[in-house]
């Protein structure tokens, strides 16, 4: 039975997950903003969405399928401020969320860093 759990585990995420990336590919493809423009769209959803708790029972339904794309980090920043406010007031709205992001964000300067020095990026010519 658990590897059944894990298979419907896996679809969940798929699921959630590629419908957050279809809906930016539609808003890319058919609307005139920008793919920039789109991102900070997410983060701000999330934000949102957290800020009221409406993306917490997602998370529990599609664990890395919600947490994964930038609605996730959106959410990862609204639940660290609202937490570090509940903890050590008002300055922790300011502190919360870049605490509770610090590990992804490290981890993307590093990665990012690696994939730099191992594939050698070039200038992008006009």
């Amino acid at each position: 039975m658990e590897i059944l759990d894990m298979a419907l585990m896996y679809l969940k995420a798929f699921c959630v997950g590629g419908l957050l990336c279809a809906a930016g590919q539609l808003m890319i493809m058919k609307t005139q903003l920008t793919s920039a423009r789109i991102l900070v769209g997410y983060v701000t959803a999330g934000v949102i969405l957290g800020a009221l708790g409406w993306y917490k029972p997602l998370i529990d339904f599609a664990g890395a399928g919600a947490t994964t794309p930038l609605t996730g980090f959106g959410y990862l920043l609204a639940h660290g401020a609202m937490e570090a406010v509940k903890q050590e007031g008002l300055i922790g709205a300011f502190t919360g969320g870049i605490r509770a992001a610090a590990g992804g964000i490290a981890a993307a300067v590093f990665f990012g860093y690696l994939a730099a020095l191992i594939f050698k990026p070039k200038m992008k010519s006009i």
